[in-house]
């Protein structure tokens, strides 16, 4: 006598997406744990990105393959994120001159802020396509380029700055895992630039 196996159906899309979001979550904690030293976070940055792809393409993945990623892109990124303390330094600077009143003081505040926001734009694009073996300083020239001439998903990645800062302010703790949300926001941006 056969024994007959239930068919198994696939999941329906709104269960995908929502496995989908559910690794965003997840993936803005470990970020958020790998990032805790400040210098490393681009390269925790990177690390999400590239688990967001493997998990989008159906590929192996976890906390093991991102810990790995995270000690690769560590390599170069450090520089990187040494460069964004150095970046917000400056901007904190521009924005103490603002307040102190000096001549022209609000052009060069709006200044900095753009260029401080365009920069951030660039190391995200950048972290969103590193893969082991990428060296930081070309993935960073080619991010710049990528924000100036995709001007739409230079906006998204602002929003989504908008959005951790926005979770943070009402609750937060909220901040940690929508981290996630801007690391598939970056995938989703790189790889809409991509198809292009």
């Amino acid at each position: 006598m056969a024994v007959r196996t239930p068919a198994v159906r696939p999941p329906s899309r709104l269960a995908t997406g929502f496995g989908v979001f559910a690794e965003c979550l997840l993936t803005g904690v470990w970020i958020t744990l790998a990032a805790l030293p400040v210098v490393t976070a681009p390269a925790a940055f990177a690390a999400g990105t590239r688990h967001l792809r493997r998990h989008l393409n159906h590929e192996t993945g976890g906390w093991r393959h991102f810990a790995s990623d995270v000690r690769a892109a560590v390599r170069g990124g450090t520089l990187v994120g040494l460069g964004g303390l150095v970046a917000v330094w400056l901007l904190w600077l521009n924005l103490s001159a603002v307040g102190a009143g000096l001549p022209g003081g609000p052009f060069v505040g709006a200044v900095g802020i753009l260029a401080f926001i365009g920069g951030a734009v660039a190391v995200l694009r950048a972290a969103a396509v590193w893969h082991p073996g990428a060296r930081w300083r070309a993935l960073l020239g080619e991010a710049a380029r990528r924000t100036v001439r995709d001007p739409a998903g230079s906006l998204l990645l602002v929003a989504g700055f908008a959005v951790v800062a926005g979770s943070a302010w009402a609750v937060a703790p909220l901040a940690v895992p929508v981290t996630g949300a801007v690391a598939a926001a970056a995938v989703a941006v790189e790889s809409r630039h991509a198809a292009r």
